[in-house]
């Protein structure tokens, strides 16, 4: 089940990133993710399974500019590779859709995940050596969307 995030679930986030740290997040960015939680959320779901939290991602949306990104997304290792992160992110993609004035999903991410990203259809726009921290590099990729209620 996708469900959106409440403040109950904040301890339990943390502990599922700690469970993904250091193989795809380093220490240092943990406080960037309460940061994010607490000033920078707009929509972030849930997965749960039997209860208990298996998986998390957000969406951000910059309408000015027509982008959505795709963030922080974390699953739990015990999940990883079952299809948990595409379900995810097929959501959210989807969701993107609904908003007209959104003309391109933005997802930045490292090198340890970007396949994972080129199979659901975004595309490498830039890359940056060390950007998280030592040895976590941004792979900043790209998704255009076709709005069909545009005119010209």
């Amino acid at each position: 089940m996708i469900r959106l995030y409440t403040s109950d679930d904040r301890e339990k986030l943390l502990a599922l990133l700690r469970l993904n740290t250091p193989q795809y997040f380093d220490k240092a960015e943990e406080s960037d993710f309460i940061d994010y939680l607490h000033n920078h959320l707009e929509e972030y779901y849930i997965v749960e399974d039997q209860g208990g939290i298996i998986g998390s991602g957000g969406i951000n949306y910059f309408p000015d500019s027509g982008l959505a990104r795709i963030s922080w997304d974390i699953i739990h290792p015990d999940h990883q590779g079952k299809g948990i992160g595409k379900k995810l992110t097929l959501f959210r993609v989807n969701r993107i859709k609904e908003n007209p004035a959104i003309r391109k999903i933005v997802v930045r991410t490292t090198q340890l995940v970007y396949k994972f990203y080129e199979k659901a259809g975004f595309t490498l726009e830039k890359t940056e050596k060390d950007f998280w921290a030592p040895g976590f590099d941004l792979y900043q990729m790209q998704m255009p969307l076709q709005n069909d209620n545009t005119t010209n």
